[in-house]
């Protein structure tokens, strides 16, 4: 089973300072979506890993961050795919807790959802929080440019493949996996 995780916010959808706090103001990155599709169309199973510490901030609530969600499972139904899970973090920045990423509680619950280890398997982020836990669960980071910035010279970033958004770093995935499966005679 082929299988890859995304960040949500700076990732497929545009990011804010002030928390994407309702589905009006979640709006996908020109692109992403199309890239998720070609994603499930190359067989790779496309789960969402993101923190939403706005719970616990109580800048939205669980109804709404479930909205948000439909709002982008249906506009990818729309376009003919669908993601296979949605895995978030609802603590804030100072709760000790095993899953918000740099910590690999999201991702663990990843691997064991799908009976499978993380290692090699792409975690496309854009901070360098995603990079440290795609590292620190065995996963493959992969950086794109489309959420935070992330200094060039930084040195998280060393040896990470880094794309200026999904449907680049979609593209280079596929591209990888299909080199890997020809390389062994598959």
């Amino acid at each position: 089973m082929k299988l890859i995780i995304l960040d949500r916010d700076g990732v497929i959808n545009e990011d804010s300072d002030d928390y994407i706090k309702s589905p009006a103001e979640w709006r996908a990155i020109p692109g992403s979506l199309e890239a998720i599709l070609k994603l499930k169309n190359a067989g790779f199973r496309v789960v969402v890993a993101s923190n939403q510490s706005g719970l616990a901030r109580g800048l939205f609530d669980y109804d709404t961050l479930f909205a948000i969600h439909d709002k982008m499972t249906r506009m990818l139904a729309d376009i003919g795919t669908h993601l296979d899970g949605i895995f978030f973090c609802p603590h804030g920045p100072n709760e000790e807790c095993a899953c918000r990423k740099p910590g690999t509680g999201l991702l663990d619950d990843i691997g064991k959802r799908f009976g499978r280890s993380l290692r090699n398997i792409p975690f496309v982020g854009d901070s360098v929080t995603d990079i440290e836990a795609a590292r620190a669960a065995g996963a493959t980071p992969v950086l794109v440019r489309t959420g935070k910035p992330v200094e060039s010279g930084h040195p998280d970033i060393r040896d990470v493949d880094v794309y200026d958004d999904l449907a680049a770093a979609a593209e280079a995935v596929i591209a990888q996996d299909k080199f890997r499966r020809h390389k062994k005679g598959g």
